[in-house]
């Protein structure tokens, strides 16, 4: 059955339609969620609040988007809502956070190694490898945390991006790269500290 079939029953109160709209996509949306919360409790939090309030909003659903689409949203703004309440002292721009990145968000690459950053999972060998990359990612503040997750972990496109978060395609872009920079420098800095390894 088609996911507009599906859409259709759904709508008209069938949970097993419902179920099987649910089922295509809540393994990518709880992965996201609980890359996002670094919580497993705050994970299963959100995915249960927005499994109700797509229960409750399914026939409002106008299908300007996919479901799983749909769902994504649902999910983030929950998150985001649960990242405002437990972080609101801990806030603080990226620059002050990061190396090499300047106010104006340029990169200064005197301060930094650098190597050819492209998609961290594909460029990663060994488990101690995807345990560090995770680390700086959940290290990254919410906004950029958020974009990159979408971008290179779920592979969702810049302009998939920017509907989810609401922003413009440019500004999508502009923290997707800013979250790049900002991995690339601090996984550059973990190299160095711990494998007294420059990497180049």
């Amino acid at each position: 059955m088609s996911e507009k079939e599906l859409l259709t029953k759904a709508k008209a109160g069938d949970f097993e339609a419902f179920l099987s709209l649910v089922d295509a996509h809540k393994g990518k949306v709880y992965a996201m969620v609980r890359r996002l919360t670094q919580n497993k409790q705050d994970a299963e939090d959100i995915m249960q609040d927005t499994l109700l309030k797509a229960i409750d909003k399914i026939d409002q659903f106008r299908g300007d988007s996919s479901f799983g689409t749909w769902l994504y949203t649902i999910a983030l703004n929950f998150a985001r809502g649960r990242f405002a309440q437990k972080s609101q002292a801990d806030l603080k721009p990226i620059e002050e956070y990061l190396p090499g990145l300047t106010d104006s968000g340029s990169h200064n690459h005197e301060q930094s190694a650098l190597f050819d950053w492209r998609d961290p999972h594909k460029q990663l060998e060994t488990e101690q490898l995807k345990k560090i990359i995770d680390e700086a990612i959940n290290e990254l503040p919410y906004k950029y945390r958020e974009a990159f997750i979408l971008r290179y972990v779920e592979e969702l496109s810049v302009k998939e991006v920017a509907r989810l978060t609401k922003q413009s395609d440019a500004s999508a872009k502009s923290r997707i790269l800013r979250a790049r920079l900002a991995l690339r420098d601090r996984l550059a800095k973990t190299f160095e500290d711990e494998y007294g390894r420059k990497v180049s």
